[in-house]
């Protein structure tokens, strides 16, 4: 009867106990918290400081730990549910008891390109007002959100820069959404998405598509990078019901 060789075995019973360690202490850790060095970890169990390493990746591609370059590795914050309700990135990081933030990177009225034209209900080359920045709660990178309105429903929407809440602004200027569609993805970040969101372990994002509409006329169409490791959806579901049946 075959065995496994006894070095194998012992490794990974070694680096389940080590992060089995790891995970436990998180719960007695607050968030940003850092936890013991490679060498300390090695040093405690007895095992290789690639073998903590090991344990220590998992738990940060789990989203329990973050690394911080030059800095140590630390608990990392709770990954926030997002509900699919019609609410804006400032309502959910309130709701959570945060402060929403923004940096914008660019706020124009330009000519708007076929794709986003053809979702937004308007020709090509009509003007729309594009609003591209940072998204942050508590001052932490969470979202890189891409906006674009249609210029004719708020023509001087960017004329003292961009409001903290385009849907808050547009509610203030008569349109406000009475309902929307969303298209969720996961993907590997960009480089600049990596960059602008300070990820240092996942690279994981989950882009959100989502248009809002007054009625049948589109009033946003807005693409969103969400951190991987910040953010998870949340979806209530109800029983499935019987097929109502169809007499010939």
């Amino acid at each position: 009867m075959a065995t496994r060789p006894a070095g194998r075995t012992g490794t990974g019973q070694k680096y389940r106990v080590v992060r089995a360690y790891l995970a436990e202490l998180v719960d007695h850790l607050a968030v940003g918290d850092a936890i013991p060095s490679e060498r300390a970890l090695g040093d405690r169990f007895g095992v290789s400081r690639m073998t903590v390493r090991q344990a220590i990746d998992a738990l940060v591609a789990d989203g329990l730990l973050e690394r911080a370059q030059g800095r140590g590795t630390f608990v990392a914050p709770p990954p926030a549910d997002l509900e699919m309700r019609l609410t804006t990135f400032g309502e959910e990081v309130r709701r959570r008891g945060m402060t929403p933030g923004s940096q914008v990177l660019e706020a124009s009225t330009t000519p708007c390109p076929a794709p986003v034209a053809d979702l937004l209900a308007i020709r090509p080359g009509d003007d729309a007002h594009r609003v591209l920045r940072v998204r942050s709660a508590d001052d932490e990178p969470w979202a890189v959100e891409d906006a674009w309105i249609p210029a004719h429903l708020a023509p001087d929407l960017l004329a003292h820069g961009v409001p903290e809440s385009l849907d808050a602004e547009l509610r203030r200027r008569g349109h406000a959404p009475t309902g929307g569609d969303e298209t969720i993805t996961a993907a590997d970040a960009t480089p600049t998405e990596r960059r602008l969101l300070a990820m240092t372990g996942t690279h994981a994002v989950m882009r959100i598509e989502r248009r809002t509409y007054v009625d049948q006329t589109p009033l946003i169409h807005s693409r969103f990078s969400y951190r991987g490791d910040r953010y998870s959806v949340f979806v209530p579901l109800g029983e499935a019901r019987s097929p109502v049946p169809v007499w010939a």
